[in-house]
């Protein structure tokens, strides 16, 4: 054999196998991953659910599918049933790119599939035909508090998303990044887990001048024909 021919070869299979990625995801390269099972999670324990619930913002917000942030001043209201074996999440929101900062409204309800495990979580409704877990990954109930969603679907990537959670707009940079490094053992990328905008969030213009501008009817309808952000498809853009 003579020198570099080995070599000569490894590399060129090296070539082969990196054409053949690029291939079939279209050209492009993508650093995260679509895997179809969620992660294994250990939601905390000794949750005292009945001191989780109320009035929360999310201050900081990481979707799988969504290279960037399209919502803010989203707030959340968590109730739980008499039997205290589901619990419902009301949002309110607004997209980033309205200019009249309409806001929305949506809500989701999980089903307490044991009550041993009071801070894991199953969706209770329709159209998810599969897995979709939520936990809590933390909280001290008073301030702040770490949510991570999971959903799988037949034969689709799985669907991720997480919320760093606050009784306040705001929440101390030292508690955000003790959320933040709690996150990557999931899979969740923090380079898009972004912060949450919860400034002027009652404000739908920006000046008076704003009031004597019509807002486009395609504008309206763009946003009306949205998804509020726990409905997502569960795939990657």
């Amino acid at each position: 054999m003579r020198p570099g021919t080995r070599c000569s070869r490894f590399c060129s299979l090296i070539i082969v196998l990196v054409l053949c990625i690029i291939d079939d995801t279209g050209g492009t390269w993508n650093g995260r991953e679509d895997r179809t099972e969620c992660p294994k999670v250990k939601a905390i324990r000794n949750f005292d659910i009945t001191e989780f619930l109320g009035s929360w913002y999310i201050v900081q917000y990481y979707a799988s599918s969504e290279e960037a942030l399209s919502y803010r001043c989203m707030r959340a209201e968590l109730s739980i049933s008499s039997e205290n074996t589901e619990v419902t999440m009301n949002f309110t929101y607004s997209f980033t790119d309205d200019p009249i900062n309409e806001q929305l409204v949506g809500n989701i309800t999980w089903k307490i599939p044991s009550s041993d495990t009071p801070a894991h979580w199953v969706h209770a409704e329709y159209p998810y035909e599969s897995v979709y877990n939520t936990y809590v990954l933390d909280s001290d109930y008073k301030s702040w508090a770490l949510l991570m969603h999971c959903a799988e679907q037949s034969n689709t990537p799985r669907y991720l998303s997480s919320f760093i959670m606050s009784r306040q707009p705001i929440l101390g940079a030292n508690v955000i990044s003790y959320l933040r490094e709690k996150l990557p053992r999931y899979d969740i990328d923090l380079e898009y887990m972004f912060p949450m905008d919860q400034q002027q969030c009652n404000k739908t213009t920006t000046s008076e001048m704003d009031m004597l501008i019509p807002v486009p009817v395609t504008s309206r309808k763009h946003h009306a024909d949205r998804k509020h952000p726990l409905r997502k498809k569960h795939r990657r853009f």
